[in-house]
């Protein structure tokens, strides 16, 4: 034999081997290792010894999905791959047909790896001098995906996905141990439930929502073909491209081969293959800012969620680390927003001020007795763009830059890093809470000339009268004797300095921390740290930042008599087996509650701020006069709560509460703290809460409040 002859010889020996191989079993995966290889057996043999036997499954990512309050309506979902596992049982007999004779069409017959297939697939490789076929079965594929999706790190994802003959001999490896352990069907639900689409999707369920905007259950023949033809290349066969021919041949090549198999008949193929491709495309909401149009102003409630998540350790050590557990989990979240009370109060907020005015108008509403947020709309659209927000003009740099109108992300109701804006005199409430808790009654009298000169010394400025801080009120009718019930109903403030003297003020910043309050800004948390809060007599004038998410919550407190409860968005959630998330022993939904007051301390709170809204005390007088007569006089129904507003009219606020519901309402402008809202908008967070709540509780029976005991209305003070 000449040089050529012995030369072409040594070319066809492994195809001759390969062939002689291939009718054999596959014991040991000698045959494998020699077809994809051609090195020697005993190498592969002992190779394949040091490689695991069993496939280590990780859960696949999730998406979690996120509900309003009824457990159906969707408010968005959060996900880095989308995906949500369906059953066989729920998926058209044609996507599994159409997915076996794309993919591999003898996987009922072999045992995780195919033989004939690997023969092949080695026969085109060696005549193409490089890789033109693989020989990866179902099986094997799942098995990669499994690798893939279970690497916990760089080097490990590469090593699943890598074309190598290591690589190879594992899956195969792999597969076969697979099917002695796991039935076909199961491994087809897998697979189906793993592989990727194109468009973000991943798994047949996403694939059909994205493509076709149905189920897997209700794919056509033509769809499911359509599908089953992007798992070898979905962006080659992308039938959302502007050109579908290569996807319509993709279609037509998997339609011939289900033909093949004798999985439909010649009329259904033929039929089907003249067909166009009909997509349905949607886009699957992902995070906050792709909250559905429809739900849009929902999109700030989402944020308040997504940042309550990520401080919550039953979801991770770090915040990353919650974050990625919200995206890759697989939850069911019910949060606790409620369709008709967010469109009530979004209606009576946009009838104040349109989305593109300079002012944000916000309001909260917090159910007493669970913290469960009911409503957080603002006049605003959740979004990050911005290129055609409005200017205003920033003094620092000399110039003007965009306003946070009418799109922004920035959490203006709570949440986040958002300081809040002064809250003026609803903080009042801090001061008479302490100073009944301390035990001074409802009766406590002071008299109330119409400028005081305090003990607390301050900077010289307006308010100041020699080194001392002097206030004083905002009409003449306010001097005289005033008690707690007249003093909180006119909003004395000669009348809660005296108070704040008196008690402490220190114990009323206490109590604002105890009721929920944080300190955000440099001087907050400078002016509140023990040691320096006794002196701090402006506090009970509401010169600190505070979020209406806060404020909704402390008179919630008082509605709930005393118990205090943590503002939870979220009312279920479910693990991606069904079961409601538990953290050491507790729901991690649950409500988070403790009774911070004594309930007899609330009541007489509450008793005197019905004088502010003109419903009336039930132990005391409130002189016949109130800041905002008009909240019981459009809700109808016993009604309390207490009216702010700061230093020149720079915000203005309503708190409002009923025994079922409280809210917190504010209007300010948020890029300009000195941009007054002037005394036309003083009373609309008033009317805003009256009438949110009034739609709230429309056919709700009219509970009342209870009234304090007498110790709490006289006594030796």
């Amino acid at each position: 034999m000449t040089n050529t002859g012995l030369a072409k010889a040594g070319k066809l020996a492994p195809l001759i081997r390969a062939g002689l191989i291939a009718g054999i079993a596959i014991a040991g995966l000698i045959f494998p290792l020699v077809a994809l290889a051609g090195v020697g057996a005993k190498t592969g043999a002992d190779a394949l010894q040091s490689m695991p036997e069993q496939l280590s499954v990780v859960p696949s990512a999730q998406t979690t999905y996120v509900y309003a309050n009824d457990g159906k309506t969707l408010l968005t979902m959060f996900y880095e791959e989308h995906r949500k596992p369906t059953k066989i049982a729920d998926m058209s007999p044609y996507v599994l047909k159409a997915i076996v004779a794309s993919e591999d069409t003898r996987f009922y017959e072999h045992n995780g790896v195919d033989p004939k297939g690997v023969a092949r697939a080695f026969v085109a490789n060696q005549q193409a001098g490089g890789v033109s076929q693989g020989a990866s079965t179902l099986t094997m594929q799942y098995v990669r995906m499994a690798l893939r999706d279970g690497a916990k790190t760089p080097k490990e994802a590469l090593e699943a996905t890598e074309q190598t003959t290591e690589r190879k001999l594992r899956e195969m490896r792999l597969a076969i141990e697979l099917e002695k352990r796991v039935s076909k069907e199961e491994i087809l639900q897998r697979y189906l439930n793993s592989a990727y689409f194109g468009h973000r999707a991943y798994g047949i369920f996403a694939a059909a929502e994205v493509f076709f905007s149905k189920t897997p259950k209700k794919l056509t023949l033509t769809e499911a073909a359509t599908l089953a033809g992007l798992v070898k290349a979905p962006s080659a066969y992308d039938p959302a491209a502007h050109n579908q021919r290569a996807a319509t041949e993709r279609r037509n090549y998997v339609i011939d081969q289900m033909l093949k198999m004798g999985s439909i008949t010649e009329a259904q193929a033929r039929s089907a293959q003249k067909s166009k491709i009909k997509l349905n495309l949607t886009d699957p909401p992902n995070d906050c800012v792709s909250v559905p149009k429809k739900h849009n102003d929902w999109g700030f409630f989402c944020d308040y969620l997504r940042n309550w998540w990520m401080e919550q350790p039953a979801f991770g050590s770090t915040p990353q680390e919650r974050l990625e557990n919200l995206r890759r989990g697989g939850y069911k979240v019910v949060t606790t927003i409620d369709p008709k009370i967010q469109a009530s109060a979004m209606e009576h907020i946009l009838d104040k001020e349109k989305k593109k005015s300079v002012y944000a108008h916000g309001e909260v509403v917090i159910e007493p007795g669970t913290g469960r947020i009911k409503a957080m709309a603002v006049n605003r659209r959740y979004s990050l763009d911005q290129k055609n927000n409005g200017e205003h003009s920033d003094h620092r740099r000399r110039g003007h830059v965009r306003g946070n109108y009418p799109n922004t992300v920035n959490p203006l109701l709570g949440g986040g890093d958002m300081a809040g804006y002064q809250a003026g005199s609803t903080f009042k409430i801090f001061t008479m809470l302490a100073a009944l808790e301390e035990g001074m009654p409802l009766s406590t009298a002071f008299n109330a000339p119409p400028r005081y000169v305090s003990k607390y010394i301050t900077a010289p400025g307006p308010a100041t009268c020699g080194i001392h801080w002097c206030p004083k009120n905002s009409s003449a009718s306010m001097t005289g004797r005033q008690t707690m019930w007249s003093g909180f109903g006119k909003s004395v403030n000669t009348y809660f300095v005296q108070l704040e003297q008196k008690v402490g003020a220190e114990k009323a910043v206490r109590m604002a921390e105890r009721l929920g309050l944080k300190w955000r800004t440099d001087i907050d948390r400078e002016l509140a740290a023990p040691g320096r809060a006794e002196g701090w007599g402006a506090f009970t004038l509401g010169v600190s930042d505070a979020t209406p998410i806060e404020m909704a919550n402390v008179f919630a407190t008082l509605a709930a008599e005393g118990k205090y409860c943590e503002p939870i968005p979220v009312r279920l959630i479910n693990t991606r087996d069904g079961a409601s998330l538990q953290y050491r022993g507790k729901k991690v939904a649950g409500p988070r509650c403790r009774q911070e007051l004594r309930p007899e301390v609330a009541q007489a709170a509450t008793d005197a701020a019905r004088c502010v809204t003109g419903y009336g005390a039930a132990k005391g007088s409130c002189e016949g006069w109130s800041t905002s007569p008009m909240v019981h006089a459009v809700l109808g129904r016993p009604v309390a709560g207490k009216s702010g507003t700061t230093d020149s009219n720079r915000s203005a606020w309503f708190c409002g509460f009923t025994p079922q519901l409280a809210a917190a309402a504010f209007v300010a402008d948020p890029d300009n703290p000195d941009n007054t809202v002037g005394t036309s908008r003083g009373t609309i967070s008033k009317f805003t809460v009256a009438q949110t709540l009034k739609d709230a509780l429309k056919g709700q029976p009219k509970m009342k409040f209870n009234p304090p005991p007498d110790e709490m209305v006289n006594s030796g003070w």
